[in-house]
């Protein structure tokens, strides 16, 4: 069986961003009908939160999507974290004001240090 590679679509941004220009570009040439299956690293590679929403619009363009790996590498979890902390940073600088945001920002650095470290003296210990 012959596989023709229609392109390669990347984008340097989290999973958490949905105006990534890749990730446009997939929906719109799903939509187009150019392509039958979509191969990704891991699933939150092509967005964090709302992936079976994706999935199942790619499914409706007849788009078949495969993960080479179910599990990321151990070095996700602390982009996990960073993403999440984004989420609260987002979310209280919208509450808070531009002002009010950049202090939150600042605490959940502070945080994330501390969380780092913690994690660094787990791993020790084991």
């Amino acid at each position: 069986m012959w596989v023709t590679i229609k392109a390669e679509l990347a984008d340097v941004a989290s999973g958490l961003n949905q105006k990534r220009r890749g990730l446009a570009n997939v929906l719109k040439l799903a939509e187009q009908g150019e392509y039958k299956k979509l191969l990704i690293e891991y699933p939150d590679r092509l967005a964090r939160f709302g992936y079976a929403y994706i999935e199942r619009h790619l499914k409706y363009c007849g788009v078949e999507i495969i993960a080479i790996a179910e599990k990321e590498p151990e070095d996700a979890q602390s982009e996990l974290v960073r993403d999440l902390l984004s989420i609260v940073t987002s979310f209280s600088a919208r509450l808070y004001g531009a002002r009010g945001g950049k202090k939150v920002r600042q605490g959940f650095r502070e945080l994330m240090a501390g969380v780092e470290r913690d994690g660094e003296a787990e791993k020790e210990t084991d």
